[in-house]
């Protein structure tokens, strides 16, 4: 075992002034890193055959006499690493020629953000929040442990190469998808940030790793498959209550943490005389005010007596989300629905078919689903082709 070290002029990083920096790369063991010698020059004084500064100017010999410094330091740690007989990796080489001593590891820091995150449920994060930042942290302990053999490393020694490693062990150890990954990148975003403001880095590594993102098709009910579920004569019963709350769902545009808190409290009369259901968002805590269709009020009074609501003191008997989504496949099945069922759908579907569809403006549909920007509420709108061929068909007749 030894490292190899060589020397690189990065053009792709040059600056205004059309100088590149001059950077370092230690190799060991089919592992390497880079680090920036603060050394910058034009493209035709640098020597890449010879690893040098070229010239014999007083300036290319002062250069390369920094160059010699900085190799003969990561031998000497090299060195002084193997003199010790246990066994090491190049990162604890990289950590000892930044004289990285007391350094927080990356797991740790995460942890810390994960406490952050509990002691704010209720007030600034739900619970859903909570559990997939304990997901990410759980796969990127086990990334740290077979990349590096270790419980954890350095939060200083996190680069562009490790965030593309993990990227890449995600989605080929467990088959997460672009947009899937996201959240991961995303949790570890706020970790790499956290070390940022407790002055343990100086820059996040994902200012140069961009995350990849497909666009999604955001599958919804037309009216009349809705119908088609709602009028469906099912005989068992776990799944005749799930499609009464997928229903429900559907004509107000609750997502599923919503329904499942759902109480009396959130009932409301209205200026109109009809009710309401005022609540505010578990994700987001803005305020949904949604005035209750006549097929959603129907199935309120369907359970208004329904055992485990009395105990619970809520007004739907609403099941875990994975076992939902499990039996709304089953749902789908049984009606002859031919698309991917789930509880979201069903807030796709009252932004679309049931609302924007029938002409609710979409500043009134934003208000319903509880947006804070309009912006979001017209991914929804992007996706009626058909109501821009209505509009368009009306527009012709005017112009006739």
């Amino acid at each position: 075992m030894r490292v190899t070290v060589n020397y690189q002029l990065k053009k792709q990083k040059a600056r205004s002034d059309g100088k590149c920096p001059v950077y370092v790369r230690c190799t060991m063991n089919g592992n390497r890193f880079e680090l920036s010698t603060g050394i910058f020059l034009s493209n035709n004084s640098w020597d890449n055959l010879k690893q040098q500064v070229a010239g014999r100017s007083e300036e290319s010999r002062i250069f390369n006499n920094r160059l010699e410094k900085i190799s003969s330091n990561i031998h000497d740690h090299y060195n002084q690493l193997e003199s010790k007989g246990g066994p090491f990796t190049i990162l604890d080489l990289k950590t000892k020629l930044l004289g990285v001593n007391k350094d927080k590891g990356l797991l740790e820091v995460f942890e810390m953000v994960m406490q952050n995150v509990k002691a704010r449920l209720g007030n600034q994060y739900a619970n859903g929040t909570y559990k997939h930042y304990k997901t990410s942290y759980k796969r990127l302990t086990e990334f740290v442990r077979g990349k590096y053999g270790r419980d954890d490393i350095s939060v200083s020694m996190v680069d562009y190469n490790f965030i593309n490693s993990f990227d890449v062990y995600l989605k080929s150890k467990y088959g997460i998808k672009p947009n899937t990954a996201v959240t991961y990148h995303k949790h570890l975003k706020v970790v790499l940030n956290t070390a940022i403001s407790m002055n343990l880095i100086s820059q996040s590594p994902y200012a140069s790793f961009k995350v990849a993102r497909n666009k999604t098709h955001r599958d919804y009910l037309t009216l009349q498959e809705i119908e088609q579920i709602r009028n469906k004569n099912i005989s068992i019963p776990r799944l005749d209550i799930i499609r009464d709350i997928f229903v429900f769902a559907c004509y107000t545009g609750l997502a599923y943490s919503d329904v499942a808190k759902l109480k009396q409290g959130h009932i409301h009369k209205g200026d109109d005389g009809g009710k309401w259901i005022i609540i505010d968002r578990s994700k987001t805590k803005s305020r949904c005010r949604v005035p209750l269709l006549p097929q959603a009020k129907d199935i309120l009074l369907k359970y208004q007596d329904y055992p485990i609501n009395n105990y619970k003191g809520t007004l739907l008997p609403v099941m875990t989300n994975q076992r939902m989504n499990s039996y709304l496949k089953e749902l789908a099945d049984i009606c002859g629905i031919n698309k991917n069922l789930s509880t979201h759908v069903a807030r796709h579907t009252f932004a679309t078919s049931v609302t924007l569809k029938n002409g609710v403006p979409i500043e009134t549909v934003s208000k319903m689903l509880g947006h804070n920007s309009l912006r979001t509420t017209q991914i929804y709108a992007k996706i009626l082709d058909s109501k821009i061929s209505e509009d368009m068909k009306k527009l012709s007749k005017k112009i006739r």
